[in-house]
Protein backbone atom coordinates (compact mmCIF):
# COMPACT_ATOMS: atom_id res chain seq x y z
CA UNK A 1 0.00 0.00 0.00
CA UNK A 2 3.13 2.52 1.07
CA UNK A 3 4.63 1.52 -2.44
CA UNK A 4 1.62 2.16 -4.32
CA UNK A 5 1.09 5.70 -2.67
CA UNK A 6 4.73 6.44 -3.70
CA UNK A 7 3.95 5.98 -7.22
CA UNK A 8 1.26 8.03 -7.23
CA UNK A 9 2.69 10.87 -5.51
CA UNK A 10 5.62 10.67 -7.77
CA UNK A 11 3.77 10.73 -10.71
CA UNK A 12 1.42 13.51 -9.73
CA UNK A 13 4.57 15.71 -9.03
CA UNK A 14 6.20 14.69 -12.26
CA UNK A 15 2.70 15.17 -14.43
CA UNK A 16 2.76 18.86 -12.89
CA UNK A 17 6.04 19.49 -14.48
CA UNK A 18 5.84 21.84 -17.63
CA UNK A 19 4.76 20.04 -20.79
CA UNK A 20 8.17 20.58 -23.24
CA UNK A 21 6.94 21.45 -27.32
CA UNK A 22 8.87 18.91 -29.59
CA UNK A 23 10.14 20.11 -33.48
CA UNK A 24 7.71 18.70 -35.29
CA UNK A 25 10.55 18.53 -38.16
CA UNK A 26 12.32 15.62 -35.72
CA UNK A 27 12.77 12.26 -37.03
CA UNK A 28 11.90 9.68 -35.36
CA UNK A 29 13.04 5.92 -35.14
CA UNK A 30 9.76 4.38 -34.96
CA UNK A 31 7.74 6.70 -36.96
CA UNK A 32 4.21 4.37 -36.78
CA UNK A 33 4.44 4.96 -32.43
CA UNK A 34 2.75 7.91 -31.15
CA UNK A 35 4.86 10.55 -31.04
CA UNK A 36 5.23 12.86 -27.83
CA UNK A 37 3.45 15.86 -29.42
CA UNK A 38 0.55 13.52 -30.08
CA UNK A 39 -0.12 13.00 -26.20
CA UNK A 40 -2.75 15.12 -24.83
CA UNK A 41 -1.72 17.99 -22.53
CA UNK A 42 -3.17 17.21 -19.11
CA UNK A 43 -3.83 19.72 -15.87
CA UNK A 44 -4.79 19.66 -12.59
CA UNK A 45 -6.99 21.75 -11.72
CA UNK A 46 -9.10 19.56 -8.93
CA UNK A 47 -6.54 21.02 -5.98
CA UNK A 48 -4.92 24.36 -5.88
CA UNK A 49 -1.66 22.62 -4.51
CA UNK A 50 -1.38 20.34 -7.47
CA UNK A 51 -1.49 23.36 -9.85
CA UNK A 52 1.54 23.01 -11.75
CA UNK A 53 4.76 25.29 -12.26
CA UNK A 54 4.84 26.45 -8.16
CA UNK A 55 7.77 24.90 -6.37
CA UNK A 56 6.31 25.55 -3.41
CA UNK A 57 3.33 23.77 -3.77
CA UNK A 58 5.35 20.49 -4.96
CA UNK A 59 7.40 20.93 -1.36
CA UNK A 60 3.99 20.86 0.11
CA UNK A 61 2.75 17.73 -1.84
CA UNK A 62 5.85 15.93 -0.66
CA UNK A 63 5.52 17.24 2.75
CA UNK A 64 2.13 15.73 3.11
CA UNK A 65 3.22 12.42 1.58
CA UNK A 66 5.70 12.46 4.23
CA UNK A 67 3.05 12.99 7.10
CA UNK A 68 1.04 10.49 5.51
CA UNK A 69 3.62 7.37 5.01
CA UNK A 70 4.79 8.28 8.83
CA UNK A 71 1.45 8.18 10.12
CA UNK A 72 1.06 4.86 8.27
CA UNK A 73 4.27 3.35 9.48
CA UNK A 74 2.82 4.23 13.33
CA UNK A 75 -0.59 2.45 13.05
CA UNK A 76 1.25 -0.61 11.63
CA UNK A 77 3.15 -0.84 14.93
CA UNK A 78 0.19 -0.20 17.37
CA UNK A 79 -0.31 -3.70 15.78
CA UNK A 80 1.05 -5.55 18.70
CA UNK A 81 1.10 -9.35 18.11
CA UNK A 82 -0.54 -11.29 21.35
CA UNK A 83 2.02 -13.80 22.76
CA UNK A 84 0.62 -14.52 26.07
CA UNK A 85 -2.69 -15.73 26.88
CA UNK A 86 -5.98 -13.92 26.70
CA UNK A 87 -6.59 -13.27 30.24
CA UNK A 88 -10.38 -13.23 31.73
CA UNK A 89 -11.52 -14.96 28.36
CA UNK A 90 -14.94 -17.34 29.54
CA UNK A 91 -17.25 -18.68 26.55
CA UNK A 92 -19.98 -20.91 27.59
CA UNK A 93 -19.82 -22.75 24.59
CA UNK A 94 -16.01 -24.01 25.91
CA UNK A 95 -18.15 -25.17 29.52
CA UNK A 96 -19.29 -28.24 30.69
CA UNK A 97 -21.91 -28.45 33.14
CA UNK A 98 -19.96 -31.82 34.83
CA UNK A 99 -16.97 -30.00 35.37
CA UNK A 100 -18.68 -27.29 37.19
CA UNK A 101 -20.33 -29.79 39.14
CA UNK A 102 -17.29 -31.35 40.35
CA UNK A 103 -16.41 -27.74 40.90
CA UNK A 104 -18.89 -27.50 43.40
CA UNK A 105 -18.36 -30.55 45.26
CA UNK A 106 -14.72 -29.94 45.31
CA UNK A 107 -15.33 -26.82 46.92
CA UNK A 108 -17.74 -28.23 49.71
CA UNK A 109 -15.37 -31.17 50.15
CA UNK A 110 -12.40 -28.54 50.94
CA UNK A 111 -14.58 -26.13 53.22
CA UNK A 112 -15.60 -29.24 55.11
CA UNK A 113 -11.90 -30.63 55.70
CA UNK A 114 -11.14 -27.05 56.43
CA UNK A 115 -13.34 -26.30 59.15
CA UNK A 116 -12.84 -29.65 60.75
CA UNK A 117 -9.02 -30.01 60.40
CA UNK A 118 -8.14 -26.53 60.96
CA UNK A 119 -11.11 -23.63 62.28
CA UNK A 120 -13.18 -25.82 64.73
CA UNK A 121 -11.28 -24.93 68.10
CA UNK A 122 -12.31 -28.74 69.54
CA UNK A 123 -11.12 -30.71 66.77
CA UNK A 124 -8.77 -28.11 63.99
CA UNK A 125 -5.30 -27.22 64.25
CA UNK A 126 -5.82 -23.50 63.80
CA UNK A 127 -5.92 -22.23 67.31
CA UNK A 128 -3.16 -24.18 68.55
CA UNK A 129 -1.17 -23.00 65.67
CA UNK A 130 -1.97 -19.34 67.00
CA UNK A 131 -0.76 -19.85 69.99
CA UNK A 132 2.22 -21.25 69.63
CA UNK A 133 3.51 -18.20 67.43
CA UNK A 134 1.82 -15.91 69.84
CA UNK A 135 4.14 -17.38 72.65
CA UNK A 136 7.19 -16.19 70.99
CA UNK A 137 5.96 -12.66 71.32
CA UNK A 138 4.14 -10.56 73.18
CA UNK A 139 3.89 -8.05 70.87
CA UNK A 140 0.44 -8.32 68.69
CA UNK A 141 2.70 -6.25 65.61
CA UNK A 142 5.42 -8.88 65.81
CA UNK A 143 3.31 -12.20 65.39
CA UNK A 144 1.48 -10.45 62.92
CA UNK A 145 4.53 -10.53 60.60
CA UNK A 146 5.30 -13.84 62.10
CA UNK A 147 2.31 -15.04 60.63
CA UNK A 148 2.61 -13.63 57.28
CA UNK A 149 6.31 -14.48 56.73
CA UNK A 150 5.35 -18.24 57.36
CA UNK A 151 2.65 -18.44 55.15
CA UNK A 152 5.11 -16.45 52.52
CA UNK A 153 7.81 -19.06 53.11
CA UNK A 154 5.47 -22.10 52.43
CA UNK A 155 3.18 -20.45 49.52
CA UNK A 156 6.34 -18.63 47.95
CA UNK A 157 8.56 -21.94 48.47
CA UNK A 158 5.86 -23.91 47.44
CA UNK A 159 5.24 -22.06 44.05
CA UNK A 160 8.62 -21.61 43.38
CA UNK A 161 8.82 -25.84 43.63
CA UNK A 162 5.99 -25.93 40.79
CA UNK A 163 7.98 -27.33 38.19
CA UNK A 164 9.94 -30.37 40.10
CA UNK A 165 6.82 -31.28 42.53
CA UNK A 166 4.50 -31.20 39.06
CA UNK A 167 6.94 -33.65 37.00
CA UNK A 168 7.12 -35.74 40.66
CA UNK A 169 3.44 -35.91 41.71
CA UNK A 170 1.57 -34.95 38.91
CA UNK A 171 -0.17 -31.10 38.28
CA UNK A 172 -3.37 -31.63 39.66
CA UNK A 173 -1.47 -33.65 43.21
CA UNK A 174 0.53 -30.46 43.34
CA UNK A 175 -2.06 -28.04 43.62
CA UNK A 176 -4.04 -30.07 46.02
CA UNK A 177 -0.71 -29.94 47.54
CA UNK A 178 0.07 -26.19 47.43
CA UNK A 179 -3.51 -25.24 48.10
CA UNK A 180 -4.05 -27.86 51.30
CA UNK A 181 -0.94 -26.28 53.17
CA UNK A 182 -1.57 -22.65 52.11
CA UNK A 183 -4.87 -22.24 52.88
CA UNK A 184 -5.27 -22.86 56.55
CA UNK A 185 -2.44 -20.43 56.79
CA UNK A 186 -4.31 -18.03 54.96
CA UNK A 187 -7.18 -18.14 57.35
CA UNK A 188 -5.39 -17.75 60.39
CA UNK A 189 -2.98 -15.20 59.50
CA UNK A 190 -6.86 -13.49 58.33
CA UNK A 191 -8.58 -14.20 61.46
CA UNK A 192 -5.86 -12.76 63.66
CA UNK A 193 -5.78 -9.35 61.66
CA UNK A 194 -9.35 -8.66 62.09
CA UNK A 195 -9.27 -9.71 66.01
CA UNK A 196 -5.85 -7.64 66.22
CA UNK A 197 -6.27 -5.15 63.87
CA UNK A 198 -7.22 -2.88 67.04
CA UNK A 199 -4.16 -3.82 69.02
CA UNK A 200 -1.24 -1.90 69.09
CA UNK A 201 -0.47 1.99 68.91
CA UNK A 202 -3.08 4.18 67.95
CA UNK A 203 -0.82 6.49 65.51
CA UNK A 204 -3.57 8.63 63.84
CA UNK A 205 -7.33 8.94 63.36
CA UNK A 206 -8.42 9.99 60.40
CA UNK A 207 -12.10 7.97 60.18
CA UNK A 208 -14.00 11.53 61.17
CA UNK A 209 -11.98 13.63 57.92
CA UNK A 210 -14.51 14.43 55.12
CA UNK A 211 -14.00 12.49 51.94
CA UNK A 212 -11.48 9.88 53.85
CA UNK A 213 -14.48 6.89 54.17
CA UNK A 214 -15.65 7.12 50.67
CA UNK A 215 -11.46 6.92 49.45
CA UNK A 216 -10.55 4.20 51.54
CA UNK A 217 -14.37 2.49 49.96
CA UNK A 218 -13.15 3.06 46.40
CA UNK A 219 -9.81 1.48 47.05
CA UNK A 220 -10.52 -1.32 48.30
CA UNK A 221 -13.27 -1.74 45.71
CA UNK A 222 -10.52 -1.66 42.73
CA UNK A 223 -7.98 -3.53 44.70
CA UNK A 224 -10.13 -6.81 44.13
CA UNK A 225 -10.07 -5.84 40.76
CA UNK A 226 -6.10 -6.33 40.83
CA UNK A 227 -5.77 -9.08 43.78
CA UNK A 228 -7.26 -12.04 41.97
CA UNK A 229 -6.58 -12.36 38.12
CA UNK A 230 -5.72 -16.24 39.04
CA UNK A 231 -9.30 -16.87 39.40
CA UNK A 232 -10.00 -16.47 36.03
CA UNK A 233 -10.04 -20.48 35.58
CA UNK A 234 -11.92 -21.33 38.90
CA UNK A 235 -11.63 -24.91 36.88
CA UNK A 236 -8.07 -24.95 37.61
CA UNK A 237 -7.68 -23.54 40.84
CA UNK A 238 -9.75 -26.52 42.00
CA UNK A 239 -7.80 -29.01 39.83
CA UNK A 240 -10.86 -30.02 37.57
CA UNK A 241 -9.20 -28.71 34.85
CA UNK A 242 -5.30 -29.54 34.70
CA UNK A 243 -3.51 -26.96 36.38
CA UNK A 244 -1.16 -24.42 34.39
CA UNK A 245 1.24 -21.58 34.53
CA UNK A 246 -0.35 -19.27 32.62
CA UNK A 247 1.44 -15.69 30.73
CA UNK A 248 -1.79 -13.53 30.63
CA UNK A 249 -0.82 -10.49 28.78
CA UNK A 250 -4.55 -8.51 27.76
CA UNK A 251 -6.89 -6.98 30.43
CA UNK A 252 -5.65 -5.94 33.37
CA UNK A 253 -2.06 -7.28 32.34
CA UNK A 254 -1.81 -4.07 30.07
CA UNK A 255 -2.05 -1.68 33.01
CA UNK A 256 0.38 -3.49 35.18
CA UNK A 257 2.06 -7.45 34.73
CA UNK A 258 1.73 -7.97 38.46
CA UNK A 259 -1.24 -6.96 39.46
CA UNK A 260 -1.75 -8.99 43.24
CA UNK A 261 0.92 -6.82 44.27
CA UNK A 262 -0.82 -3.38 43.28
CA UNK A 263 -3.79 -4.75 44.56
CA UNK A 264 -1.96 -5.83 47.81
CA UNK A 265 -0.54 -2.01 48.28
CA UNK A 266 -3.95 -0.09 47.71
CA UNK A 267 -5.58 -2.93 50.11
CA UNK A 268 -2.45 -2.20 52.31
CA UNK A 269 -2.69 1.66 51.90
CA UNK A 270 -6.61 1.70 52.43
CA UNK A 271 -6.95 0.12 55.43
CA UNK A 272 -3.70 1.47 57.20
CA UNK A 273 -5.27 4.85 56.38
CA UNK A 274 -8.69 3.76 58.25
CA UNK A 275 -7.23 1.84 60.98
CA UNK A 276 -4.30 4.03 61.78
CA UNK A 277 -2.31 1.88 64.33
CA UNK A 278 0.84 -0.39 64.38
CA UNK A 279 -0.68 -3.69 63.61
CA UNK A 280 -1.53 -2.80 60.44
CA UNK A 281 1.53 -1.04 59.15
CA UNK A 282 3.12 -4.08 60.73
CA UNK A 283 0.60 -6.33 58.36
CA UNK A 284 0.81 -3.90 55.61
CA UNK A 285 4.60 -4.20 55.93
CA UNK A 286 4.54 -7.96 55.39
CA UNK A 287 1.94 -8.35 52.68
CA UNK A 288 3.82 -5.62 50.65
CA UNK A 289 7.41 -6.85 51.34
CA UNK A 290 5.47 -10.97 50.64
CA UNK A 291 4.38 -9.85 47.40
CA UNK A 292 7.46 -7.77 46.13
CA UNK A 293 9.55 -11.05 46.63
CA UNK A 294 6.48 -12.57 44.30
CA UNK A 295 6.71 -10.50 41.84
CA UNK A 296 10.25 -11.08 41.62
CA UNK A 297 9.92 -14.49 41.92
CA UNK A 298 6.75 -14.91 39.80
CA UNK A 299 9.10 -13.37 36.77
CA UNK A 300 11.97 -15.74 37.51
CA UNK A 301 9.97 -18.35 36.96
CA UNK A 302 7.82 -17.34 33.96
CA UNK A 303 11.28 -16.72 31.95
CA UNK A 304 12.11 -20.19 32.70
CA UNK A 305 8.82 -21.39 31.24
CA UNK A 306 8.16 -19.26 28.31
CA UNK A 307 11.96 -17.78 27.57
CA UNK A 308 11.45 -15.34 25.03
CA UNK A 309 8.17 -14.82 24.89
CA UNK A 310 8.25 -13.87 28.47
CA UNK A 311 10.73 -11.48 27.63
CA UNK A 312 8.59 -10.04 25.02
CA UNK A 313 5.60 -9.63 27.44
CA UNK A 314 7.88 -8.01 30.16
CA UNK A 315 9.46 -5.51 27.76
CA UNK A 316 6.12 -4.27 26.55
CA UNK A 317 4.33 -4.06 30.20
CA UNK A 318 5.53 -2.59 33.57
CA UNK A 319 4.81 -3.51 36.93
CA UNK A 320 4.17 0.31 37.92
CA UNK A 321 0.41 0.85 36.71
CA UNK A 322 0.34 2.51 33.43
CA UNK A 323 3.69 3.16 32.96
CA UNK A 324 4.45 1.02 29.86
CA UNK A 325 1.30 3.06 28.43
CA UNK A 326 2.60 6.04 28.92
CA UNK A 327 5.32 5.91 27.44
CA UNK A 328 4.33 3.66 24.33
CA UNK A 329 5.96 -0.01 25.15
CA UNK A 330 2.10 -0.53 25.26
CA UNK A 331 0.12 -0.25 22.63
CA UNK A 332 -3.79 -0.26 23.09
CA UNK A 333 -5.62 -1.76 20.48
CA UNK A 334 -9.30 0.56 19.81
CA UNK A 335 -11.47 -1.92 21.50
CA UNK A 336 -9.48 -2.64 24.75
CA UNK A 337 -12.61 -1.90 26.85
CA UNK A 338 -14.00 -5.15 25.74
CA UNK A 339 -11.35 -6.94 27.53
CA UNK A 340 -12.83 -6.53 30.50
CA UNK A 341 -16.37 -6.71 29.51
CA UNK A 342 -16.26 -10.12 30.89
CA UNK A 343 -17.95 -12.55 33.10
CA UNK A 344 -14.95 -13.08 35.52
CA UNK A 345 -14.65 -9.28 36.44
CA UNK A 346 -18.52 -8.77 36.85
CA UNK A 347 -17.88 -12.09 39.60
CA UNK A 348 -14.64 -10.31 40.85
CA UNK A 349 -17.51 -7.30 41.47
CA UNK A 350 -20.15 -9.26 42.99
CA UNK A 351 -18.03 -11.04 45.74
CA UNK A 352 -16.14 -7.58 46.15
CA UNK A 353 -20.14 -5.93 47.00
CA UNK A 354 -20.63 -9.24 48.51
CA UNK A 355 -17.74 -9.29 51.01
CA UNK A 356 -18.39 -5.51 51.68
CA UNK A 357 -21.72 -6.40 53.28
CA UNK A 358 -20.54 -9.05 54.89
CA UNK A 359 -18.50 -7.71 57.15
CA UNK A 360 -20.20 -7.73 60.14
CA UNK A 361 -20.53 -11.80 59.65
CA UNK A 362 -16.68 -11.95 59.05
CA UNK A 363 -15.92 -10.10 61.95
CA UNK A 364 -18.48 -12.49 64.53
CA UNK A 365 -16.99 -15.56 62.90
CA UNK A 366 -13.30 -14.73 63.70
CA UNK A 367 -14.41 -13.14 67.17
CA UNK A 368 -16.24 -16.55 67.82
CA UNK A 369 -12.72 -18.37 67.44
CA UNK A 370 -11.04 -16.08 70.32
CA UNK A 371 -7.63 -16.47 68.24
Amino acid sequence: MASSSSTLVLSTLFSSLPHQTQNPNTKHLFSSFPTYQKLPKMSLTCSPFLRPNTASNQIQLLRRFRAYTTIRDADKEEEQAVVGEDSAEFLLSKQKLSSWLYFTAILGTVLFVLNVAWIDNSTGFGKPFIEAVSELSDSPEVVMLLLILIFAIVHSGLASLRDTGEKLIGERAFRVLFAGTSLPLAVSTVVYFINHRYDGVQLWQLKDVFGVHELVWLSNFMSFFFLYPSTFNLLEVAAVDKPKMHLWETGIMRITRHPQLVGQVVWCLAHTIWIGNSVTVAASIGLIGHHLFGAWNGDRRLAIRYGENFEVVKKRTSILPFAAIIDGRQKLPKDYYKEFIRLPYFVITALTLGAYFAHPLMQAASFGLHW
